[in-house]
């Protein structure tokens, strides 16, 4: 199972929000890219970047960071936020993202990111798909939607989507434990690479995310207070 750290950038500088609030916003490194090293010494292999300022503005933002940070590691990148134009995705591309995360656009304009598999391929694209009450949410999350978490996922899935990121937007950075059982359903009734997000506490977690059969599991605010170790992230990687 792959192990992926979060960086969530604001302003230049790695945030992270609890249930996607962006009053909630505490600073955790003046410099992303000194956090991302750091993931990188201990071994971690991939990295879940997200362009906050980009999800808010609807157009990439924080390209700068994504750049510097795929020019001074070898970090596997997944790059999302405020991608909605061939032009964004090219320069996430161009600044070296290894992937991209589509999630708002995703569900505005559904035609337009099956042009993107198709110009791209089904593995240089995931699909984001956040869900509160398992209604997909957009736009930084401030926008909710009437589409079920499950059916959006197969509606990508019949589109050659093998990879999606799920999110339940009420775990999100509060530490209080994943989704479990919607996961398990997902997994149950899609045919797809899932990667866990949101509410990851401790290791135990980790484990349990493994044991279900996701493919990864995204960890954020879990490491940058201290619950779970890089030393103990190790063990996985």
């Amino acid at each position: 199972m792959k192990i992926i750290p979060a960086i969530d950038i604001i302003d230049g500088k790695c945030v992270r929000l609890s249930k996607g609030d962006y009053n909630t916003k505490k600073i955790y490194n003046e410099n992303p890219v000194e956090v991302a090293k750091e993931f990188e010494s201990f071994g971690i292999k991939y990295l879940h970047l997200v362009d906050l300022d980009g999800a808010k503005s609807k157009h990439i933002v924080n390209q700068k960071v994504l750049e510097i940070i795929a020019n001074e590691t070898s970090l596997q990148i997944d790059f999302g936020g405020g991608l909605k134009s061939f032009e964004d995705i090219q320069m996430a591309f161009n600044f070296g993202a290894k992937q991209i995360t589509i999630g708002s656009i995703a569900v505005q304009n559904p035609e337009f990111c099956f042009e993107l598999i198709e110009k791209y391929g089904s593995d240089k694209i995931i699909l984001g798909a956040d869900c509160e009450n398992r209604k997909i949410k957009t736009s930084g999350w401030l926008e909710a939607s009437n589409k079920d978490v499950i059916d959006f996922i197969l509606q990508y899935q019949q589109k050659g989507v093998k990879n999606v990121i799920c999110t339940d937007i009420s775990k999100d950075g509060m530490l209080e434990g994943p989704s479990t059982d919607l996961y398990q359903e997902i997994l149950h009734q899609t045919s797809v690479q899932l990667i866990a997000s949101g509410g990851i506490s401790g290791i135990e977690d980790i484990y349990k995310m493994k044991e279900i059969g996701c493919s990864g599991t995204i960890i954020g605010k879990a490491i940058y207070e201290g619950r779970i170790s890089l030393k103990q992230l190790q063990t996985f990687v």
